[in-house]
Order: C-alpha cells, then sequence, then structure tokens
C-alpha cells in the first residue's frame, strides 16, 4: 500500500536567517494580506514569501528566484543525511490540554483511484491552478500534507513513543509557539533501522488525507507533467507528508459553521415550515442552550444542527427520518448520506433555499466559518441572512466516506491544530 522513504529536509540555517520563530508561519490560505506584511516586516526571510508570493503574473518565477537565491547564501540547507521528522503539537482545545505526535516523510504520489492514499473533501481548482504554478517554478513542498492512517495493533505508535522528543536526551532541534499557543516540537531522526522498520509497517497501510487535498492533487498533476517532458526524477513522485494515528487522542476537529448571505426574498418562517417535513424543530431559549443542545445530540449520535436567525433566535433542527438523504442521493454510502453537512446540504440548503453545488464552491450564497460568534455576528451585525451552526464531523465518519471512495462537501472539517509551515521544507529539483 504506502510507500514512505526518508529524505534530505530542507530546513533554515538559524545562524544566518534568525530565530526559527521568526521564519516560520501558519498555513498560506489562513494567512490575510495584512498578516503577510507583518511575518516580512518582522524577518525577511520569512517562508510566507515562498509559499504565498504576491505580485504579477511572474511572482512564482520570482519565488522559484529567491529559493535558488536563499540556498546559494545558505539561509536554507539540505540537511546532510537522510532522514524522517518527529514532530509533536502541545496544545488546548475547547479547554482541554492536548498533544498530537506523528512524524513528516516522504510518500509516494497514488492516484486517488489506486485507494492507497484518499480525500475526503471536495477541492477548487482556482487553489489548484495556483499551488501547480508555485510547484512548477520552486520545485519544493513548503508545507506537509496532512494524512491519517490506522494503527490498529499499536506497532507505529510504539515506535514513535520510543523517539518521543522528551525521550532523545536533547532539546528538539526546532520549537516554537504559534499565536495560537501551539508549541511546535520537530527533530531529525536518522537511524536506519528505525526509518525501515516503519517503512515495512507502511506497506499495509492506507492514508487519509485530513489537510491539503490541494496540494497533493498538484502534486499528481505535477509528476504528470514531468513525466511528459521527460524531467521526472524518484523524488518528483514523492510529496512531503505529515502521518498521524487516526485514533490518536490528540486528533481535533472543529466544525465549519455556514453562513447563508444575500439571497432575494430570504424568508425564513418558509424555511422553517418546509424543512419540518425532514426535521424536529425546536426553539433554543439562547446562544448557550443552543451549544448544548448541539453537543448533547453529538455525544448521542443524533443528526442536529442549529439555525440562528439573529437577534438571539435560535431553532435547533433534529433530523427525523435518518434515511431522508438516501432516499434522495440513492448512489451515495450510507457514510456519506449520514454525515451533518450532507443532510444540511442535501436537504436545507439544495432542496429548500435552491443553493446547488456549484453557488456553494463558488460562494455566492454561502460562506464559511469555523468560528462559532464570528458566524452569529455575521447575522447580528453584518446582515447575513441566517447561520447554521453545526456539530463537529467525527474521524470514523471521515475514515468511512474515503474508504467508500467518496469526497465530503468543500469544508466539512477543520483540523486544529493546523501544521507550521517552514519547519521542513522538500525541495526535490
Amino acid at each position: 500500500m504506502a510507500t514512505i522513504k526518508p529524505f534530505n529536509g530542507c530546513r533554515f540555517n538559524t545562524a544566518n536567517a534568525g530565530a526559527i520563530g521568526e521564519l516560520v508561519c501558519p498555513p498560506y490560505d489562513i494567512i490575510s494580506p495584512k498578516q503577510r506584511e507583518d511575518y516580512i516586516a518582522k524577518n525577511e526571510y520569512n517562508i510566507i514569501r515562498l509559499e504565498l508570493p504576491t505580485g504579477g503574473d511572474d511572482r512564482y518565477k520570482q519565488a522559484g528566484e529567491l529559493l535558488r537565491s536563499w540556498l546559494d547564501k545558505k539561509i536554507l540547507e539540505k540537511d546532510a543525511k537522510e532522514g524522517i521528522y518527529i514532530y509533536e503539537m502541545d496544545f488546548v482545545a475547547n479547554g482541554v490540554k492536548n498533544s498530537l505526535k506523528g512524524f513528516v516523510t516522504l510518500v509516494k504520489l497514488h492516484e486517488f483511484s489506486d485507494g492507497v492514499v484518499l480525500p475526503h473533501e471536495e477541492t477548487l481548482s482556482k487553489a489548484k491552478t495556483d499551488r501547480f504554478n508555485l510547484m512548477s517554478e520552486t520545485m519544493c513542498n513548503f508545507s506537509q500534507i496532512y494524512s491519517l492512517y490506522m494503527d490498529e495493533d499499536g506497532a507505529v505508535g510504539a515506535i514513535l513513543n520510543d523517539l518521543g522528543l522528551n525521550d532523545l536526551g536533547k532539546t528538539p532541534d526546532m520549537v516554537i509557539t504559534d499565536p495560537d499557543g501551539t508549541i511546535h516540537k520537530c527533530t531529525a531522526v536518522t537511524d536506519e533501522a528505525v526509518i525501515s522498520r516503519l517503512q515495512e509497517l507502511f506497506t499495509d497501510k492506507k492514508l487519509y488525507i485530513a489537510d491539503g487535498h490541494h496540494r497533493y492533487e498538484t502534486a499528481l498533476n505535477f509528476q504528470k507533467k514531468l513525466i511528459a517532458e521527460g524531467k521526472a526524477t524518484e523524488n518528483s513522485g514523492y510529496i512531503a507528508m505529515f502521518l498521524a494515528n487516526i485514533e490518536n487522542d490528540g486528533l481535533v476537529i472543529f466544525p465549519t459553521h455556514r453562513i447563508v448571505k444575500d439571497m432575494d426574498n430570504f424568508d425564513a418562517n418558509a424555511l422553517i415550515e418546509k424543512a419540518a417535513k425532514y426535521f424536529d424543530i425546536s426553539d433554543a431559549s439562547n446562544q448557550d442552550a443552543m451549544t448544548a443542545a448541539l453537543h448533547s445530540d453529538y455525544e448521542a449520535g443524533k443528526k442536529t444542527f442549529a439555525l440562528y436567525l439573529g437577534g438571539g433566535k435560535c431553532k435547533i433542527f433534529r433530523l427525523r427520518d435518518e434515511n431522508a438523504v438516501k432516499e434522495i442521493l440513492g448512489n451515495k454510502s450510507d457514510a456519506y448520506c449520514g454525515l451533518d453537512v450532507s443532510v444540511l446540504h442535501t436537504l436545507v440548503l439544495e432542496r429548500i433555499l435552491g443553493i446547488d453545488k456549484e453557488n456553494m464552491a463558488n460562494q455566492k450564497n454561502l460562506t464559511y466559518t469555523r468560528d462559532q460568534v464570528e458566524a452569529l455576528q455575521a447575522v447580528d451585525i453584518e446582515g447575513r441572512n441566517c447561520a447554521f451552526i453545526l456539530n463537529p464531523t467525527k474521524v470514523s465518519e471521515i475514515r468511512d466516506v474515503a474508504a467508500a471512495s467518496e469526497k465530503m462537501p468543500q469544508k466539512s472539517t477543520y483540523f486544529f491544530p493546523k501544521l507550521i509551515t517552514g519547519l521542513v521544507m522538500n525541495n526535490f529539483a
């Protein structure tokens, strides 16, 4: 199944570039233009200049030239010995302290149809074009695909526990604290016996992409281009991934809420009346009651979401007939039809409000946020039509949908914390 291999990671030479905390950044797709400027103002060598180039049509070419310049000046250097990179994140989510441990390695590219690397969400073509142009000019993975694997017998976990950063007898190679308060720790492991054992263990594993679908699909397309041009190399057929156990207690998924906007003649009463065909609908006295109801139903395994109409007015929608989505989407698996987002999209957004998949993809009448307060304020302060507040998708649901060779609706999950960009890169030029 999955083929992994060590690599000569490309890392910042902090003696020339400055403190590692000034050189890294969050994922490119959650950084605002103002934040980008702030990172560069703090240190001109921040990775954001390579990962998110700005300017005209030549910005990707400029990023490639800048990368080569930094390599020449030893701002960035490749490690002398191949290895994997143990990566731990200590963080707080929902008031609870968590720790997530995995490792960064190269993974052989496979078409999704091969059933080795499996997606779980739909993607947007615009983002894939951007990443393709950047990869064409830099020949580098500046950030890793975040993927999950199953470790039923705990064999991989046992190895990673033995390689825990606290047990290495030294300070991790890199330690930084990001703006969310998450502590990121990363250390290279070059022990050939350990790496060989991990490679053996992954030969029977499938990988489930948690975050980074655009970049993975981009890498597949880029490798096809290199093969067609006779320029493919062994390493161009691989991509850098962070791999974590799907059953890891530290794996946290936040929900992504939906905000409905700019709909002509939006009628909340009509929406509720039509939705009553599928849902038991009740009032929530306030936002705290809404949140409590969602959490209780989540624990009970019910298909529930909330409708917020502004001014504190909340409605709880509980699916009455769990076969309702399957009757409409008969070609979809039970796993797909049972997702909260599938229930919302199929029965309410599409069937009642008329917001079809193209509309959603273009975000014409629908936007997304993982911040519940932001979703509510969009209605109260910005005058949006309404907001749908969801429970998080369960890890088991992601696995089951991916195993059925299906993709969840776009923006179904938000894995937290996000991997930091700039700790280790894969330069395959």
